[in-house]
């Protein structure tokens, strides 16, 4: 809460939770209008170096707060979320602003209305001040973009921020207002989320209606609490017709997240099967995460990973196949915007056969398989985020290779196919400061229990670092 004491250190209006917010929208502490001015003056001191937003409109966002403190002001706000600043991701819609997909090659064309979740941000009062930065079309685990500034990540401005929801994870982590909204196709809102320190939640399959809809995609918040990622994800886990895929409506109780790890049966997975090796302080914050629900009475047992190497490049190459449809119908001259790395991984998809298709796509019914055989033994199931601490910010993934893009995602990618709900939280810090995430996965459908294991880790994991301050000027 925003302490007013002489002696007591007052939190910014910025770094305030959601849920903070809305109280003291409530308690009359402060009004919309002055927690978004707060929000953009610290966005003025950290965007020249991180090079998060797109479409960034403060003049719209400040006569949203003004409507927004008008009626806290009469004591009848909108919705759950009135007044607090929002930001989302470039590929999710938003009415009036173009589309780019993180894309110099993607037409700039105005979009005719709010995909799902972006709509139910706003009917639930939520100023949505800026769009968040991505590489070409979300195909990156980078701030790297053919469209977009390079982002950066604000724990170390010479390291990544990962993606592909990449602008979100910097804002999020940089204090840019408390709710972000990305998307997740194999570890999108997750790998972000490790490397900035955050909250990062995929949810369950459906779960949140999203346009358009595809295999394994999701949109999911990334906040800096549990507690907001709940309070999010109440808004946008909506029933939309738009999405053919998404769940139908179910009463849950998003608040109810007090779960208790005792005689929970949890899996440690430290090997996922296959990709890149795990350094070893991301697997000593993963031991030692472990170890902490073990405290608490949960039974863990160490698992041998689910992925395969047929599973992973069959996945590989069913994405390059996708990613090559999209690009074959550009004309040369938009082929050639394309960022370079993409265009490479993409291109070899026109190699492949209609049976090489077919055998990848099948490697996610193989995933969803194993997964489920998992699970059959199991509660949930953690591990680390990513194998590795951190990149440098120019890379266009962690090995840098297009030819090897997704070794870095073995991890993330499984609960993707399978459609369990799984979320990314700080567990500790290497040597020099800079988060490590662990990832929480649970069974399909039970979000609820997910969250309730995130926030009890939150309370065994103890409190954090301070979160990064804007460079001096």
């Amino acid at each position: 809460m925003h302490k007013k004491g002489v002696e007591e250190a007052v939190t910014p209006l910025h770094d305030l939770s959601a849920v903070d917010l809305i109280a003291g929208y409530r308690a009359k502490q402060f009004s919309p209008s002055e927690v978004l001015e707060d929000v953009l003056e610290h966005v003025a001191a950290w965007e020249p170096h991180l090079k998060a937003l797109y479409a960034f409109d403060p003049d719209a966002a400040r006569e949203a707060a003004k409507a927004s403190t008008a009626r806290w002001t009469g004591g009848e706000p909108s919705g759950p979320l009135d007044g607090v600043p929002v930001t989302i991701k470039d590929n999710i819609a938003t009415k009036g602003v173009p589309v780019p997909l993180g894309a110099a090659s993607v037409k700039l064309v105005p979009a005719e209305k709010d995909a799902p979740p972006a709509a139910r941000l706003r009917e639930a009062g939520a100023i949505i001040f800026a769009k968040t930065t991505m590489p070409d079309y979300g195909m990156l685990s980078s701030g790297l973009s053919s469209f977009h500034a390079l982002a950066r990540n604000p724990w170390n401005l010479a390291k990544n921020p990962g993606g592909s929801s990449a602008g979100a994870g910097a804002a999020a982590a940089a204090g840019y207002g408390p709710l972000h909204l990305g998307t997740d196709i194999g570890g999108s809102v997750r790998l972000p989320a490790g490397w900035c320190g955050l909250v990062g939640l995929k949810p369950s399959f459906g779960r949140v209606p999203i346009e358009p809809a595809y295999v394994g995609r999701v949109a999911g918040p990334m906040t800096r609490t549990v507690d907001d990622c709940a309070l999010m994800m109440s808004v946008i886990a909506k029933p939309d017709r738009r999405d053919g895929m998404s769940l139908p409506a179910e009463p849950l109780n998003w608040k109810g997240l007090e779960k208790s790890p005792r005689k929970l049966r949890i899996g440690l997975m430290l090997d996922p099967g296959v990709g890149q090796p795990l350094e070893k302080p991301v697997r000593d914050v993963a031991v030692k995460a472990a170890k902490a629900f073990e405290s608490a009475g949960a039974v863990i047992t160490e698992v041998d990973g689910i992925l395969t190497r047929e599973m992973l490049d069959g996945l590989d190459n069913f994405w390059r196949a996708r990613m090559w449809d999209d690009l074959s119908k550009l004309t040369p001259a938009e082929q050639a915007k394309v960022l370079p790395y993409i265009f490479k991984w993409g291109q070899s998809g026109a190699k492949l056969s209609g049976v090489d298709v077919i055998r990848g796509f099948n490697q996610t019914m193989a995933i969803r398989a194993a997964a489920s055989k998992l699970f059959c033994e199991l509660d949930y199931v953690i591990s680390p985020t990513a194998p590795n601490v951190n990149y440098p910010a120019e890379w266009a993934s962690p090995t840098n290779d297009p030819m090897k893009p997704f070794e870095h995602i073995a991890y993330t990618v499984p609960w993707n196919m399978s459609e369990n709900p799984a979320i990314s939280i700080n567990g500790g810090y290497d040597a020099k400061g800079f988060p490590i995430g662990v990832q929480i996965v649970g069974r399909r459908f039970d979000d609820i229990g997910v969250l309730g294991i995130a926030k009890a880790f939150e309370g065994l994991r103890g409190p954090q670092r301070p979160w990064p301050s804007p460079p001096a000027k």
